[in-house]
């Protein structure tokens, strides 16, 4: 059995860490000619591939209308493109361009930096630990997130 007063305390670390890393986040995008939801936008072309507004609307939980707005910002500044799909030129697909793909590079080296000055202060045994702590939890949630 599960101690309900554990699960309070690893529920509050995740919760506080996360909002940590977000801030911080914002902060190394003040950098950047870019804001929070379209690094997310960006962020999930690079992992999921070129997709509709639909399909990303999705991804990010927002209107169709609200990602459209973001998309033509972020194809303004160069950062995606949108084709049309040669089979059926009514779909059309945001695709990461190279500029894009280089902020995403620049903001995760300085988030993992960030990250890193932390971990310093960590034996390697307990950076090890956290490591794969975190793995098994993001892999149990995923599955669980696929059995919904």
């Amino acid at each position: 059995m599960i101690d309900n007063t554990q699960v309070a305390g690893i529920e509050k670390s995740l919760r506080h860490v996360s909002y940590i890393v977000k801030q911080k986040g914002r902060e190394i995008l003040n950098q950047f000619p870019i804001t929070p939801p379209q690094f997310v936008a960006l962020q999930w072309l690079q992992e999921d591939g070129d997709m509709t507004i639909g399909e990303l609307s999705n991804k990010m939980y927002l209107a169709c209308s609200t990602t459209t707005d973001l998309v033509d910002r972020m194809e303004n500044n160069q950062l995606v493109e949108r084709i049309k799909d040669e089979k059926d030129r009514r779909v059309v697909q945001i695709h990461l361009l190279e500029k894009g793909e280089s902020i995403i590079r620049e903001v995760v080296k300085e988030r993992q930096n960030y990250l890193q000055n932390v971990l310093c202060h960590f034996t390697a045994e307990e950076v090890e630990n956290i490591e794969k702590s975190m793995t098994l939890l993001h892999d149990n949630m995923t599955k669980e997130e696929q059995n919904i």
